[in-house]
């Protein structure tokens, strides 16, 4: 999930009454988009275009981090001009509308991923880079409304309240779908032992490509809030000057900080590396974890509910020694454990741990997580998460 930023003034100043309906509404969006990333990114969809829909899962990792890389550029690119277009006086809701429009197309695009049906790959990698991009450039606008909404010593407040509904969000979208509605095609049942809620072909993997459409329902039923409840600017022409005056201030900002402020432009590049290798090792985890263990949607679905049960621990436990040792004792000494476990995470394959260690493979059929390998690897992913 995109974190909330604190991005520029708003025009008027934040009214104090700004009503808990309006501000629950905009952090709703959290848990709207939240599925995409869960269940599509990260722990279900993923692994299944690697390991399912494309015959050779090497390839399928090559051109997945590909259309990952390519639409996270585009957007990166974007992002900075339609920073300045949200800080320029112009209404946000059209622009996240129209994003939220590429996103809902982009998701429902890829119930296309048919077993075997290799010639629309292209269209389904088109899918996911656009629901990527209108994702991330809609979280653009919505963070820009974040200063009109509250005053300057809540923005902290409303910002996590989001972060926090989109985590629930994304538990919960996951535990429904893979307990009620993803099969393992060998078996026809889902991770509580149940036939699916809905007539669905494991053969086809309809279960797996149903990730899409119900993300995008999921966005376009709680999204809705945003747009009928929480206010926004009025509605006025978008003016060149003012667009060209935001622009040119965030040029300035950024030789003001390269040239006088180089420790902040250096702890930002930092922060911004890390946050793109957490993110990677995110990605990939259930891809890696599906290859080399052979998961499928149960496993997978176990995998990711156990994760995010754990980031939500290790969140709270992160804010408590925040608190009492400060933020960058705690930003180093979790780098150093994520460094460590990411390091562990790669040493594990089918029959070794810790790059030599021989281990057991995983007998086909046996319980999710019954191998030594599993085990090893579970235990490193819930240090990362």
């Amino acid at each position: 999930m995109a974190a909330p930023s604190k991005r520029g003034a708003a025009s008027r100043e934040p009214s104090e009454r700004t009503g808990k309906r309006a501000l629950l509404s905009w952090a709703l969006f959290d848990w709207a988009t939240q599925p995409f990333y869960t269940l599509v990114v990260t722990f279900l969809f993923a692994p299944y275009f690697v390991n399912g829909f494309m015959a050779d899962p090497a390839q399928g990792s090559s051109l997945w981090a590909y259309a990952t890389g390519i639409a996270e550029l585009i957007a990166a690119g974007l992002a900075p001009v339609l920073g300045a277009i949200a800080d320029a006086g112009h209404p946000r809701k059209p622009w996240i509308a129209g994003f939220s429009v590429l996103l809902v197309v982009g998701l429902s695009g890829l119930w296309l991923a048919v077993p075997g049906q290799i010639e629309l790959m292209p269209v389904v990698l088109l899918a996911f880079g656009l629901a990527t991009i209108g994702a991330e450039l809609a979280t653009v606008f919505t963070n820009a409304m974040m200063p009109s909404l509250v005053s300057n010593h809540r923005l902290g407040t409303l910002s996590g309240f989001g972060w926090a509904l989109g985590y629930v969000g994304g538990l919960v979208s996951l535990a429904l779908i893979a307990s009620l509605v993803v099969a393992d095609p060998s078996t026809g049942k889902t991770l509580l032992g149940l036939h699916p809620i809905v007539p669905l072909d494991p053969a086809t993997r309809e279960g797996d490509r149903l990730v899409g459409p119900f993300s995008a329902v999921w966005y376009l039923v709680f999204v809705l809030p945003l747009f009928l409840f929480t206010p926004d600017r009025p509605s006025k022409p978008l003016e060149r000057r003012a667009v060209t005056a935001s622009l040119t201030q965030l040029a300035r900002s950024v030789r003001d900080l390269v040239h006088h402020h180089g420790q902040v432009a250096l702890f930002l590049v930092a922060r911004m590396l890390y946050a793109d290798g957490l993110g990677a090792v995110f990605a990939f985890g259930g891809i890696y974890a599906a290859t080399v263990f052979g998961w499928g949607a149960a496993e997978l679905g176990l995998f990711g509910i156990i994760l995010t049960i754990a980031g939500t621990f290790g969140a709270a436990l992160g804010g408590l020694f925040d608190d009492r040792s400060g933020s960058k004792a705690v930003i180093v000494w979790t780098l150093c454990l994520f460094i460590a476990a990411a390091l562990g995470v790669l040493s594990v394959d089918r029959d070794h741990v810790l790059f030599m260690l021989p281990v057991d493979a995983k007998v086909p059929g046996s319980a999710p997580f019954s191998s030594t390998g599993e085990q090893v690897y579970l235990a490193f992913a819930i240090l990362i998460g």
